[in-house]
C-alpha cells in the first residue's frame, strides 16, 4: 500500500508502537495508551514531516486522535475501524485477548479470531495457512503482551467534536468483533469536518483484506486535503 502512495507523491512512514516488532522497549515499561501517545508526538516533534496527515487502525486512530487533540500538527486525520465505545462485547473480547495469547501465542489468537475479524473472500484466501497448531504460550515479558495487558485499560472516551481537521472514517462492515454501526453513526456524527466511507467488502483488518482500495481512498483524501 505504501509503495502506491509514494508513486502518487506521497512521503510515507509507519511505525510501530514499543513492544511491536522492531521496536524496543524497557522490560519495566508499561506499555500505556499515554506513553504510545507520548512516543507518536516525539516522534513528529523530531521527524518534522511536511502536512503530515495521520492514518491509524482500530486502536492506532485512537492513538492519532488523542495526538492531534494533544497538538500534533497534522493536515488531516484517517480514522480506519477505530470508531467505537467499549460495552459489555468488546470489553469481554478485550479482556480474552491476553488471556489467548498468553496461552497460546499469536496463532491461536487468529485462528480463534479471523474468520470473525475479515471479509469471508480474505478468510477463505488465508484459511490454508491457519489451523496448523504448534501453539505456544507468549512469555509475559514479550511487548505483545505488554501492549495486550495495558490496552484493556485504554480511555476510548475521546471529545469527538473536539477534532477540528478534515477526517476520514472508513469502517468495514463486514467486521463481526467490533463493529457497533449505531455507535459509528453517533460518534461520525459528532465530528465537525468528516467524511465517511463503509466498506461492505471489508472487515476490520483494511490494509490486509483491501489493499488497493485503501490505498486509492487515502490518495485521494490526501490530495483533497493537501489542495
Amino acid at each position: 500500500m505504501a509503495p502506491r502512495l509514494r508513486e502518487q507523491g506521497f512521503g510515507t512512514l509507519s511505525w510501530n508502537f514499543r513492544g511491536q516488532t522492531g521496536s524496543p522497549f524497557a522490560p519495566e515499561a508499561a506499555l500505556t495508551d499515554q506513553l504510545i501517545v507520548g512516543d507518536l508526538l516525539r516522534l513528529l516533534h523530531d521527524i518534522a514531516p511536511q502536512r503530515p496527515l495521520l492514518v491509524g487502525l482500530s486502536i492506532g486512530g485512537l492513538y492519532a486522535a488523542r495526538a492531534v487533540l494533544a497538538g500534533a500538527d497534522a493536515i488531516g486525520l484517517v480514522l480506519l475501524n477505530t470508531l467505537r465505545e467499549i460495552g459489555p462485547r468488546i470489553a469481554w473480547v478485550n479482556d480474552a485477548l491476553p488471556a489467548i495469547v498468553g496461552y497460546g501465542g499469536v496463532g491461536l489468537f487468529m485462528d480463534a479470531l479471523l474468520p470473525l475479524l475479515v471479509n469471508p473472500h480474505y478468510a477463505a484466501k488465508v484459511r490454508g495457512d491457519r489451523l496448523q497448531g504448534g501453539y505456544a504460550p507468549l512469555e509475559p515479558s514479550h511487548g505483545h503482551m505488554n501492549l495486550m495487558r495495558h490496552s484493556v485499560t485504554t480511555d476510548w472516551n475521546l471529545p469527538w467534536g473536539a477534532l477540528r481537521l478534515p477526517t476520514l472514517v472508513i469502517t468495514g462492515l463486514a467486521d463481526r468483533v467490533f463493529l457497533d454501526r449505531d455507535v459509528v453513526d453517533r460518534l461520525y456524527a459528532q465530528l465537525p469536518h468528516a467524511q465517511r466511507e463503509d466498506w461492505a467488502q471489508a472487515g476490520h483488518l483494511l490494509p490486509q483484506e483491501c489493499p488497493e482500495e485503501l490505498a486509492a481512498s487515502l490518495a485521494r483524501f490526501g490530495h483533497e486535503v493537501a489542495s
